[in-house]
C-alpha cells in the first residue's frame, strides 16, 4: 500500500515521515553528496517541505521506508522555477493541474530486485494520484542517468530543454503528461502496478 500525506504543517508528526526524511538524508546527502540542508544531522529537510507538500511513501513490508516522492504545487515557488529555470527552453509548465515531482527516493537498504519493484510501485502511485486528483502534468529535474530511465518508461514524457552541467552534475528538466491511457502505456513496459491507495490528510500536528 502507498500512503498519501497532505497538508502537514509539522513534518515530523508521523513515524513514516521521519523515516522518509532520514532515508532522503542517506540517499541525497550521504550517497549522492548533494549540498542541501540537514536537520539535527539526521533528516534531509528543505524550504519546500511545508504544509503545501504532498508525500507518497511506499513501505518496505516491515513498517519501514522503501521509497517515497514529494509533490510540489507549481502555482507557487517550486524547485524547477526557483533553482533550475535555465533547464527550460521556455517558462516551465505551471497551473493547478501541474505538479512537480521531487525527492524521488529509493531506500539504500534495498537489494536490486526490491529496488526495482519499489521504483515501479512509486511510479504507479504517481500516476494513480494524478488520475485521482485531476493532475494532467508532472514536471521534474533529474540527473542524466535517471532522466534517461524516465524517458524510456513508455509514458508521454519529453524534455523541457537541453541538459546542463550544474555543480558538476548533468541535469535535465522534463514533463510527463498523465492521461487515462498512462497505466496501459506503463504496463506494456512491465512497470505499472495496481494496488489499493490510502490517502492520509493531517491538518494539524500530532
Amino acid at each position: 500500500m502507498v500512503s498519501f500525506a497532505q497538508s502537514i504543517p509539522v513534518p515530523f508528526n508521523l513515524p513514516a515521515l521521519r523515516e522518509m526524511f532520514e532515508a532522503r538524508k542517506r540517499v541525497f546527502v550521504d550517497l549522492l553528496k548533494w549540498d542541501i540542508p540537514v536537520l539535527e544531522e539526521r533528516y534531509e529537510v528543505d524550504q519546500f517541505d511545508d504544509e503545501d507538500a504532498t508525500y507518497l511513501i511506499v513501505p518496505d513490508g516491515q513498517g519501514g521506508h522503501a521509497g517515497s516522492a514529494r509533490l510540489l504545487k507549481t502555482t507557487q515557488s517550486h524547485i524547477l522555477d526557483t533553482l533550475f529555470p535555465e533547464l527550460c527552453a521556455a517558462p516551465p509548465p505551471r497551473g493547478p493541474r501541474v505538479l512537480e515531482i521531487t525527492r524521488f527516493c529509493l531506500g539504500r537498504q534495498l537489494g536490486a530486485d526490491a529496488r526495482l519493484e519499489t521504483r515501479n510501485r512509486l511510479v504507479s502511485a504517481l500516476v494513480a494520484y494524478a488520475l485521482e486528483h485531476g493532475i494532467e502534468t508532472y514536471t521534474g529535474v533529474a540527473e542524466m542517468g535517471w532522466l534517461q530511465q524516465i524517458l524510456a518508461f513508455g509514458w508521454r514524457c519529453r524534455p523541457l530543454g537541453l541538459p546542463c552541467i550544474i555543480d558538476g552534475k548533468m541535469l535535465g528538466a522534463l514533463r510527463i503528461d498523465i492521461t487515462p491511457e498512462t497505466p496501459g502505456l506503463l504496463e506494456a513496459n512491465g512497470i505499472y502496478r495496481s494496488a489499493p491507495l490510502q490517502r492520509l490528510e493531517f491538518l494539524e500536528a500530532a
